[in-house]
């Protein structure tokens, strides 16, 4: 395992690298930078840095690069690479090394090379939960090296999901933006019935709350929360059919522990309360 490197870095594992495996994990680590700190140099691996907060300045094949947060940057191996943290606001960054023969493959899917070295990302906390998960491995003693590989595979999920396509391609982020929305609504039409959060629907997609509200109210103009919210009184609806039910049954049913909560959010959207509901629509209402 390559030891010697940058900042502090975590998790260096015990095993010995295997270069023909399609992807190794190095090395990986998150750092509040000091103003000013920086690093020089030449490694034998990639390494991709991604900025949870701050700024800095990354010199790279003779470019200099402003960076903030959201953005991410890659050296290659055996090129000579400089990065230093801004003096008025140093970055906080996560990163993770890595090497194999399918590495460059993963990199192409986020527009990564030599001449293009910079990552365009919205600001992500699931980015840097992958790279806690790899610092939180340092006790598994058997399968680790599995584990990390798994969790590379993740990161390069997570920044590409994440990853900012240029302006000028209209159509495909509309795409991307279609992509999204019907994934919170797979997932919220599979799990309405269990306690979800938009910030879990969100992490389970890979992108920001706030990103994905806009999307919403782009697409189905109204909030995830609001849209929640009315599919799970809408299968109330259909459940509140069935007079063996209960109301405490039906609102287990679509995710409310409190029945007396659930009675207020089904009269705020159905205009009525559930036990109206269920005499009119089964004909009882005098």
């Amino acid at each position: 395992m390559y030891l010697a490197g940058c900042d502090s870095y975590h998790g260096h594992g015990n095993w010995s690298v295997n270069k023909n495996d399609e992807l190794v994990v190095y090395h990986y680590g998150h750092e509040k930078c000091k103003k000013d700190h920086f690093w020089t140099g030449v490694r034998d691996h990639y390494l991709i840095h991604y900025i949870i907060s701050g700024k800095g300045l990354f010199v790279y094949n003779d470019k200099t690069y402003h960076l903030k947060a959201g953005q991410g940057f890659i050296s290659y191996p055996d090129a000579l690479s400089y990065y230093k943290a801004d003096n008025t606001e140093p970055w906080e960054y996560c990163w993770v090394g890595f090497q194999g023969p399918k590495a460059q493959h993963y990199l192409n899917l986020l527009n990564l090379s030599n001449h293009q070295p910079i990552l365009d990302c919205r600001p992500n906390s699931s980015i840097k939960r992958v790279v806690d998960e790899m610092i939180g491995t340092k006790n598994v003693t058997k399968g680790r090296e599995l584990v990390l590989t798994g969790l590379l595979y993740h990161f390069f999920a997570r920044l590409l999901q994440n990853l900012i396509t240029p302006r000028h391609h209209t159509e495909e982020n509309q795409n991307y933006s279609k992509i999204y929305v019907d994934k919170a609504i797979d997932y919220i039409e599979k799990n309405y019935s269990h306690k979800i959060t938009i910030e879990g629907i969100a992490d389970y997609i890979g992108i920001d709350r706030k990103y994905l509200s806009s999307l919403f109210k782009d697409i189905q103009h109204t909030s995830p929360q609001n849209f929640l919210i009315k599919y799970r009184m809408d299968k109330a609806c259909i459940l509140l059919t069935d007079e063996l039910l209960s109301i405490t049954h039906v609102a287990h049913s679509v995710g409310y522990d409190d029945p007396l909560l659930f009675s207020k959010m089904f009269k705020k959207y159905k205009g009525m309360a559930p036990t109206q509901y269920r005499k009119r629509v089964l004909g009882k209402l005098s």
